[in-house]
């Protein structure tokens, strides 16, 4: 049977694997900071775990300090690394938060007498950050249910083995121990920790994974430059919908784009596209905006009453319109022109509507740009029903 410094220095290396596993993955491509945080945090773990297994042996008052230190310093730093995973936000105020009154509460009584109070007061606060740790895990469950939840239900278990150390000190009144800790709580913890340390490690992958794979979903439905849908992400979405006469479908083109690139430059004319990009972002009413391709645009609104999708493309054209554009200290503006396609009663596919619209848009540019056309209810045999200078 193993003894417990053994289990202890398990404990040490089941953390350092962990530790070179966390920051390969985020050296690999470095676009989670959460894992770097986490790194981190086993990066004062570790250390603090292989310095408590030599404490097991030799104790003296400023090695348990310095364990104490350590595991806290990490515990904190891996709850603040939690936090960043769920939120994005900073991590170091809660680290501090974390850490500071940990630090002041327990390393004090492991250099005096009382360092039995000493280890209790760490299993509480170590419980305390792990528990913390399950939370912010179980909070952010809707991006992975099953590997969230796991890595939360993990992460409590230990906390609980934790308080169950810290109720064995208290209960057999050891206030004062001169040595580490030996009794099933802390055999239990121990193990706990190291299968919790498994299970952590493979379940973080998995969500690493899985945000490795969203990401680059995300990548391929979306336009880089506006970051609008691009084309196959439209289709996507609307492939399969029927449009009534109460959804309708705008597509807009900048007028004389390229002209804005051959007498201002490329850089100009992106910055031309953007601008018509947060036009649509901005629009309400707007299921879906999408650029198609070069200076193209479509915007799907699912639910249009008589005459606002009209309304809504005119108000658009005339903010575009009215945008000062600047490149090598010149302000020049631009003009965008809009075709718009209504669904039948019957229904139209999207592949029709879209095209129909499309049409329109160009029959719009022929007749003078910087203007609204509207497809007849008959179209493509028909085309045009208003047209707004």
């Amino acid at each position: 049977m193993l003894d417990y410094r053994t289990l202890v220095i398990s404990l040490g290396v089941s953390a350092l694997c962990l530790l070179l596993t966390l920051f390969g993955t985020w050296f690999a491509r470095r676009g989670d900071g959460f894992l770097l945080t986490w790194v981190v945090g086993m990066g004062f773990l570790v250390p603090g775990i292989f310095a408590y297994s030599y404490y097991t042996e030799s104790p003296s008052a400023g090695v348990g300090a310095l364990c104490f230190a350590l595991v806290l310093i990490g515990f904190a730093i891996i709850y603040s690394a939690a936090y960043q995973f769920r939120t994005g936000q900073s991590p170091v105020s809660h680290a501090m938060w974390a850490a500071a009154p940990s630090l002041l509460l327990t390393v004090p009584l492991m250099l005096t007498t009382y360092d039995g109070i000493g280890f209790i007061a760490l299993n509480i606060f170590s419980a305390l950050m792990l528990f913390g740790t399950a939370g912010e895990y179980y909070k952010a469950r809707r991006e992975s249910p099953g590997a969230l939840t796991g890595m939360g239900l993990l992460y409590g278990l230990t906390g609980v083995s934790f308080v169950l150390c810290a109720l064995v000190l208290a209960v057999n009144g050891q206030w004062v121990i001169g040595h580490a800790p030996t009794n099933w709580a802390e055999d239990l913890n121990t193990g706990l920790s190291i299968a919790g340390m498994t299970g952590v490690g493979a379940l973080s992958l998995m969500v690493h994974q899985g945000r490795i794979t969203a990401r680059h979903r995300r990548e391929a439905m979306t336009d880089a430059l506006t970051g609008l849908y691009n084309r196959r992400a439209l289709f996507e979405r609307h492939e399969r919908d029927t449009f009534s006469h109460e959804m309708a479908v705008i597509v807009f083109d900048i007028d004389r784009f390229k002209a804005v690139n051959d007498q201002y430059g490329h850089a100009a004319g992106d910055r031309v596209i953007c601008a018509l990009a947060d036009e649509l972002k901005d629009a309400v009413g707007v299921s879906t905006a999408a650029r198609l391709g070069g200076e193209e645009f479509a915007a799907v609104l699912m639910t249009a009453a008589p005459g606002y999708a009209e309304w809504l493309a005119e108000r658009i054209r005339r903010n575009f319109a009215e945008r000062d554009m600047q490149a090598a200290g010149l302000s020049f503006r631009v003009t965008v022109s809009a075709g718009i396609a209504y669904g039948l009663p019957a229904g139209r596919n999207f592949d029709g509507i879209l095209s129909i619209a499309d049409s329109a848009l160009y029959e719009a540019k022929r007749n003078g740009r910087n203007r609204i056309l509207v497809a007849g209810p008959e179209a493509p045999a028909t085309v045009a029903t208003r047209t707004t200078a």
